[in-house]
């Protein structure tokens, strides 16, 4: 047999999928196991959203930020300048940015450090649920 004649009888064979007797129970077996692992994966979700919730919850009324006291060590006097210089520069380059689009009257550093966690724990929430969304249309 040529290479001529071999490749379309090797497509032919393979074109045409053979029906197994129980392809029906198998399908039902598989759309069971899909929907078990959707179940065990939305309580690990939620389970996990309502731990990280608590703790952030929990943490953020106990939120002492004395990096840059006088009384703090060296290191933290440090991390401390480090972290105003960064967050003067992001504001910086959020303010060009907002002025870019016309809204230059917007301050962030007007708020509060709570108010900027909420607003982005908040935008984080939202992208979250956003995800979860686009992940069930797919599955």
């Amino acid at each position: 047999m040529s290479s001529d004649e071999f490749d379309p009888a090797i497509e032919r064979l393979f074109s045409r999928a053979p029906q197994m007797a129980d392809a029906s129970l198998f399908a039902a077996g598989v759309e069971a196991k899909l929907q078990s692992s959707s179940q065990v994966r939305t309580l690990a979700l939620t389970l996990a959203g309502l731990i990280g919730g608590v703790i952030a919850v929990r943490e953020s009324t106990n939120v002492s930020f004395t990096l840059s006291d006088a009384r703090a060590p060296v290191a933290g006097r440090a991390i401390g300048q480090g972290f105003e210089a960064a967050t003067l520069s992001v504001q910086s380059a959020t303010q060009s940015g907002l002025q870019s689009l016309g809204l230059g009257d917007v301050s962030l550093g007007s708020l509060g450090g709570m108010q900027l966690f909420w607003i982005t724990a908040g935008a984080l929430i939202a992208l979250a649920a956003a995800a979860v969304v686009k992940l069930s249309q797919e599955v």
